[in-house]
């Protein structure tokens, strides 16, 4: 064991409670279904129907992975009459996608 290194490392190491809630973000990203809604909406603001539409899904399948990704905080939603909108929740959504994307384009 070089001690030198352990020490080094230690302010490094996620602390529990964020490696849960970085892992269960992560999990929800490991659905191919909820990543493409991801990456239509890095794109625009759209609604259920429409992204039941482009995804060739029942609206409330899409409504489902909605769900999930909203209860992570991943995205957000605001309401138009009777109509409901889906954006990513900030940027920081945005870029967690498109660097995983160059990622995995890289190579």
């Amino acid at each position: 064991m070089d001690g030198e290194r352990v020490r080094q490392a230690l302010p490094h190491l996620l602390a529990e409670d964020g490696a849960l809630r970085l892992a269960e973000t992560f999990k929800a990203l490991s659905d191919p279904t909820r990543l493409r809604i991801v990456s239509l909406l890095a794109g625009c603001e759209l609604c259920v129907y429409d992204l039941a539409a482009i995804l060739g899904m029942g609206q409330s399948a899409v409504s489902h992975q909605l769900r999930t990704l909203r209860d992570l905080r991943l995205v957000r939603w605001r309401r138009e009459g009777k109509q409901i909108f889906y954006t990513l929740d900030d940027e920081h959504v945005a870029d967690l996608f498109r660097r995983g994307l160059e990622h995995v384009q890289h190579g």
